[in-house]
């Protein structure tokens, strides 16, 4: 059992629906926020079926049951054009977008790279990054932290990635991806209908248009590092990746292959790794109790004192709440296949083009797994060294094999940073309006508030 604090706080959330949604409010509902259209029922019950305008979904809340469609029966399962259409002109055929023996194939190059010992090479990288925030904010009485968080994470990737701190660059690329994930990279009503990833071609002239800019970006960048004469004792990411080499057939990344990994490792470790930072963050001000726990925790052992991964042993309570406000906001909210022939799961028959969901939100608020499921309560979390393994329910990073690679390095990037801005800062919303996730690309909120910064 978990034990509640005094003061148990609930952080507002979409409306929860009596019923299914008729379709005439569900479509409008779906292309504002993919949290809003889930009926009360959704919560309690493992596994449900609905068709609309003939495409049917099938909701997998059974853990087995979604260990089924990604795992065991994988090869039965694809991502739907909805998904590629939207996520390849951000990652290319990378890891993230790789199927089959392909995957397997970048999964096993790619390893290495993530491992804690080649993470703990990165720490400098992210105490860098955690200072560029600090005097970002200095001084300031009112900070967006919401940006700040998204400055912050793309430094910390580029430096870790490319050893990068140039302002200009890390401009470019931070323009680029807002202007994707803030514009034409949302998931619209065609892509909804889309039976391959040219349908509708008329509405995917931005998406190719920035994905030429994207790649040419990182692809130049690549270029000039690998022209470069490397420094003795010099560590990034793309060391590890033009290094890399498969231990049977030798083979190595091709060019277009390590633009592609970097393309994913950019938008993967910024984009959700700041998404994770601000919901933190906003739970913290709501929650002060919390937050004075932390502050004390965190004098303990300040982070100008971590050297390596080990050290970030001594933050339990701040990794508590950083896996908390990933079962709260899911950086991912869904994971979303589609059939390629008959199956069956959790009871449920199966058929040719159905379309199989994993609600990570869903899940993660579920009234079978969790107890009070909406409240924010990071003690759930103690003594948990693996909860992605260890508890079925939460999916953060999604499932087995493929669960997601770098979530040592958001992790770690996120206490490192953190830690730096509650040494110095005690943290408060202004004013009382709530912040709504809203679910798109990721669990992003609804409006980016104003922090008040106070020294400690």
């Amino acid at each position: 059992m978990t034990t509640a604090f005094a003061t148990t706080i609930f952080p507002s959330a979409p409306k929860v629906h009596e019923a299914d949604l008729p379709t005439w409010r569900l479509l409008p509902a779906i292309m504002n926020s993919s949290l809003s259209i889930w009926p009360n029922f959704a919560f309690d019950i493992l596994v449900n079926k609905r068709t609309t305008l003939g495409v049917t979904s099938i909701l997998v809340n059974d853990p087995e049951g979604v260990r089924h469609f990604l795992i065991s029966n994988s090869a039965n399962y694809r991502r739907p054009p909805s998904i590629r259409r939207v996520a390849v002109p951000l990652g290319g055929s990378g890891l993230f977008m790789a199927e089959g023996a392909e995957w397997r194939r970048q999964r096993k190059l790619m390893a290495p790279t993530f491992t804690p010992s080649s993470i703990s090479v990165l720490v400098p990288h992210f105490q860098e990054a955690a200072r560029h925030l600090l005097q970002g904010v200095e001084g300031k009485p009112r900070v967006n932290l919401s940006r700040a968080f998204q400055d912050t994470a793309l430094e910390a990737v580029l430096r870790a990635l490319f050893s990068m701190p140039d302002h200009q660059a890390r401009e470019q690329l931070s323009s680029l991806v807002r202007s994707y994930v803030e514009g034409a990279g949302r998931p619209g009503l065609f892509d909804g209908f889309a039976t391959s990833e040219e349908s509708f071609g008329f509405v995917l002239g931005k998406r190719k248009r920035f994905q030429a800019k994207w790649f040419a970006a990182i692809a130049g960048i690549i270029a000039r590092r690998k022209a470069e004469p490397k420094l003795a004792g010099h560590h990034d990411l793309l060391d590890l990746l033009v290094e890399l080499k498969d231990a049977e057939t030798g083979e190595i990344l091709s060019d277009n292959e390590i633009r592609d990994q970097s393309a994913t490792m950019i938008f993967a470790g910024s984009e959700t790794t700041a998404r994770l930072m601000f919901w933190a963050t906003y739970l913290l001000a709501l929650d002060k109790d919390e937050q004075r726990r932390l502050h004390d925790e965190i004098a303990a052992f300040p982070p100008d004192r971590v050297e390596t991964l080990d050290d970030l042993a001594n933050w339990p309570r701040l990794r508590n709440v950083l896996l908390e406000a990933l079962r709260l906001y899911p950086p991912l909210p869904h994971i979303v296949r589609q059939a390629n022939g008959p199956d069956t799961i959790s009871g449920m028959s199966v058929a040719d083009n159905d379309q199989i969901w994993a609600s990570a939100w869903v899940m993660h608020r579920h009234r079978k797994f969790w107890q009070n499921p909406t409240a924010f309560m990071p003690d759930r979390f103690a003594g948990k060294s693996a909860p992605w393994v260890q508890m079925p329910a939460y999916v953060p990073f999604g499932v087995g094999p493929r669960i997601c690679i770098g979530l040592h390095f958001a992790l770690s990037e996120a206490q490192i940073v953190l830690a730096h801005l509650l040494t110095r800062y005690q943290i408060s919303q202004v004013g009382t309006r709530p912040v709504m996730p809203v679910g798109r690309v990721t669990v992003e909120p609804d409006h980016e508030p104003l922090f008040r910064l106070d020294r400690i």
